[in-house]
């Protein structure tokens, strides 16, 4: 991990949040039925840390290995526009997502938890691992969550990140008013 300066000064230039599902934006569980998968579980402080970086002005993508109706519908109620699915090769789908958003590595933060995510992982300018990542995932991030996938890891990493760059108290003002 670097220093905090350094990892203050990564923080600053974020604009964009990519996510892995499944590990990160859920628990990691997948709930299935005799039909196929059924559920899967998201943490609602997750959605309102998510929420409050739109509120900040800033996008969030979804990049997932998995493909899931669910996913979609999620990402649908908390105005998450730019989902890829499916994408067995993360690196390849984060290039198109780059050039499709103008956006450069350095002003991408990405959460991962699994080996999949790796890739991608080592070439955004604040990479993060869940808590309950494994261990190559953590040894690679620039910040290591307190808080475990589908469990308010997201959230911390909004208001991290938020705070690195002076956005917090205004993105939360709705609802930190008396």
């Amino acid at each position: 991990m670097e220093k905090d300066s350094a990892l203050e000064a990564r923080m600053k230039r974020i604009r964009l949040l990519v996510l892995d599902v499944d590990g990160v934006l859920t628990d990691g569980g997948i709930y299935m039925g005799p039909e196929g998968e059924a559920m899967k579980r998201f943490d609602i402080k997750d959605g309102l840390g998510i929420s409050l970086w739109h509120r900040a002005g800033a996008m969030t993508a979804i990049l997932t290995g998995r493909s899931s109706k669910i996913v979609e519908n999620r990402a649908k109620e908390l105005h998450i526009s730019v989902v890829r699915q499916g994408c067995t090769d993360k690196r390849a789908a984060y290039k198109e997502l780059k050039a499709e958003l103008k956006i450069s590595d350095e002003e991408i933060a990405y959460i991962g938890d699994d080996i999949i995510d790796l890739p991608v992982m080592k070439r955004v300018g604040v990479s993060v691992a869940v808590a309950d990542a494994v261990p190559e995932v953590r040894d690679a991030a620039h910040i290591v969550a307190e808080h475990s996938g589908g469990r308010g890891a997201i959230r911390e990493t909004v208001e991290r990140i938020l705070r690195a760059q002076g956005r917090f108290e205004e993105a939360a003002a709705l609802y930190l008013s008396s």
